[in-house]
């Protein structure tokens, strides 16, 4: 068994191509014996972890094996067994995908408690586990906190997305950098490539890696995606029953429609039959956990389910898309897009003036070419975020720029 096991990892591993790597994958910390990688559905979790496989395999042949959680094996067979064999044939590196589908087979002892006992049983070997945002939700029965390294892996920026297509490559740019330098850093940028073009089909269809494998059926797959991470993802971690997890739909349903929305909890918890309002921030909670919301707040601190949110955003514009295919509006997209390339790396608030508080110091207004500069000429560290503009000058910016970040 064990051998087929290393032969089915190999297949996989082997046709793993590596000539475009996420952002992330030069910032984990790969010596840590222990490390979760989390992210939405579809960001290409499992691409990375099979990179990682095979840049290992290159070194030591067999030294890493790779297994999806969620395979025919683990029905009859438990991590901790899997393990220690693999570990008698060599292996070095175990790679577990899915973790939050495994079928746990006793009670109160999950797939956490199981990757806890590998971790103290096998001293040399190192897991590296993955599982859908959702898991920011799961509280498990093995306590992994303080043995844990733990990555948040988002979807494309849209200088990934240039870079995966072929189109242009560059360097990430850290805020700071971008702020002061923004008009000859995006003049080198467009010096060579028209990248409003782009910039527009990013917003449709970038924020995935999946869009070449189909582009006609990449709306299809991203509704796929949302209907699976609320009837099945959280669920699984929430023990919320079938009912609870259309509600939980609907309530999507009526946010996309009005994005950036200003939630109204009473209307929403009568139109949803929601008994109180507690409950009804739990379910955004949910959404936002799994990344298909982004929430905005005056506050930062506290428990988010006690709080009602100043804005509540779609989770990336191609989610926007793919929800309203005959309903366009573009301020949403646009604030879509700047939060969800600001938040991989910096702390977003809802400011007294402007759309968006950037780590408590810079203050940004989103929107088109012809936006009224007034609102923020008196904050000092005010900055205007443009659409359909190529090059800034002072403190207005390109929109497209924020989305070379990571």
């Amino acid at each position: 068994m064990i051998q087929d096991i290393i032969n089915y990892s190999n297949r996989l591993i082997n046709n793993t191509k590596s000539d475009f790597v996420r952002y992330l994958y030069s910032r984990i910390n790969w010596e840590s014996r222990l490390i979760e990688i989390y992210g939405a559905r579809g960001v290409g979790k499992t691409t990375l972890l099979l990179q990682r496989a095979r840049s290992l395999n290159e070194l030591i042949h067999n030294q890493a094996v790779y297994l999806s959680l969620d395979d025919l094996l683990f029905f009859n067979h438990s991590i901790v067994d899997v393990a220690e064999s693999l570990k008698q044939y060599g292996v070095n590196y175990l790679f577990l995908d899915e973790v939050h589908k495994y079928p746990s087979k006793f009670l109160n002892y999950d797939w956490s408690a199981e990757i806890k006992n590998c971790y103290d049983r096998l001293p040399n070997l190192s897991i590296i586990y993955s599982g859908s945002s959702v898991l920011k939700l799961y509280q498990g029965q093995g306590d992994l906190s303080r043995r844990k390294s733990s990555y948040l892996l988002s979807g494309l920026s849209l200088r990934e997305y240039l870079t995966y297509n072929k189109i242009a490559t560059h360097e990430a740019i850290p805020l700071d950098e971008m702020l002061v330098n923004h008009e000859k850093i995006s003049g080198d940028i467009t010096k060579n490539l028209k990248i409003i073009p782009f910039f527009k089909e990013y917003l449709k269809t970038g924020y995935f890696p999946f869009y070449n494998e189909d582009p006609l059926r990449y709306f299809d797959r991203i509704n796929s995606i949302l209907n699976v991470i609320i009837e099945n993802d959280i669920p699984a971690v929430t023990d919320i029953p079938f009912e609870t997890s259309q509600k939980i739909k609907k309530l999507l349903a009526a946010i996309a429609t009005s994005v950036p929305y200003v939630p109204n909890l009473l209307k929403l918890r009568n139109e949803l039959r929601i008994s109180d309002q507690r409950t009804l921030l739990k379910y955004l909670d949910y959404l936002e956990k799994a990344e298909v919301l982004f929430s905005l707040s005056q506050k930062v601190k506290g428990n988010k389910i006690l709080q009602k949110p100043d804005k509540l955003y779609l989770g990336n514009p191609n989610y926007f898309y793919s929800l309203n295919l005959n309903k366009e509006e573009i301020g949403s997209i646009r604030e879509s897009f700047f939060s969800s390339q600001l938040s991989v790396n910096h702390e977003l608030r809802f400011p007294g003036k402007g759309d968006f508080l950037i780590d408590n110091k810079f203050v940004f207004e989103i929107g088109g070419k012809n936006k009224n500069f007034n609102q923020l000429t008196e904050e000092s560290n005010a900055y205007f975020a443009l659409d359909d503009l190529e090059n800034g000058f002072k403190h207005i910016m390109p929109l497209w720029l924020f989305g070379f970040l990571y």
